[in-house]
């Protein structure tokens, strides 16, 4: 099952709520490249990874996939299991959930052998508790995200999207990243609400994105100055209409006229930055 990378096109942080949590306002939307989770039924609960990423991604017991199935376990009575194996192609720390999709789709696994429906609150309840992006990756369509990620619009069909994807190889921590916003537990940001997006064509929501923005790429481009770096080479591509930062950071997105174009930049960034993880892609 493909655990698709989910991309932020736009994050507008809307203020801190007394309990210290963000208030977001997020289109999200899935890439066509992921991770590969798959499952064979059995008596005991285990994880496999590998994969060109698989050393970035940590300790078995605290890997997402784990977590979400040790939590499934403990709710639903009589769970069927068994040996999970990841194959991990996504940088990691990375701003497109990589493991929070990866989580995801466990749950995906889990409620298709158990027979269990995707909209079971309990099976959302544990999305919740295992992270912010855990709800929206469990359907992986384009919507909007709301609250701390627990909030989820319906499904929208967005235009083709022709997108190439980069990484510089700096994993940002998510928590740093709003650290330096500096916001105070109950301080709104007061940078203005997010627009209202209209996806009936590519130059509509073009349009609607220019007018949007990414909160977090200013504290992450003090954090990690790669990343304005990788923002200028994806404009300087030919055809490029929007680069942005994803998430938190540290990858970005360019957004093409179409796939030959998206294709060629793709091929150039590899070319001239070959330690950069560059991936060409479609969003949906």
């Amino acid at each position: 099952m493909r655990a698709p990378a989910k991309i932020n096109l736009t994050l507008h942080v809307k203020g801190r709520r007394p309990d210290g949590l963000h208030e977001l306002e997020s289109l999200v939307a899935f890439a066509g490249v992921g991770d590969n989770l798959s499952l064979v039924p059995g008596e005991e609960l285990r994880l496999e990874i590998s994969g060109p990423t698989a050393a970035m991604a940590g300790e078995l017991d605290q890997n997402l996939v784990f977590r979400a199935a040790k939590s499934a376990s403990s709710s639903f009575f009589g769970l069927k299991t068994g040996t999970f194996h990841l194959e991990k192609r996504l940088p990691v720390a990375a701003g497109i959930g990589g493991g929070s999709s990866d989580a995801a789709a466990a749950l995906r696994l889990l409620a298709a052998l158990n027979g269990v429906a995707l909209d079971s609150p309990q099976l959302l309840d544990i999305a919740r508790k295992i992270g912010s992006d855990v709800p929206v990756c469990l359907d992986p369509h384009a919507r909007m995200m709301r609250g701390t990620g627990e909030v989820l619009g319906e499904a929208l069909k967005l235009p083709p999207l022709f997108a190439v994807l980069v990484n510089p190889g700096v994993a940002l921590a998510t928590k740093d990243v709003f650290a330096q916003i500096g916001l105070k537990h109950g301080e709104d940001y007061g940078f203005g609400a997010h627009p209202v997006l209209k996806t009936g064509s590519f130059e509509e929501l073009i349009s609607g994105l220019k007018k949007s923005r990414n909160d977090l790429e200013d504290p992450a481009c003090v954090l990690a100055p790669q990343v304005g770096a990788v923002l200028n080479v994806l404009m300087a591509g030919r055809g490029c209409r929007l680069a942005r930062m994803s998430g938190s950071g540290a990858t970005c997105f360019g957004l093409f006229e179409n796939c030959r174009q998206a294709a060629a930049a793709a091929k150039v960034i590899r070319r001239d930055h070959p330690e950069w993880w560059v991936k060409a892609t479609m969003l949906r």
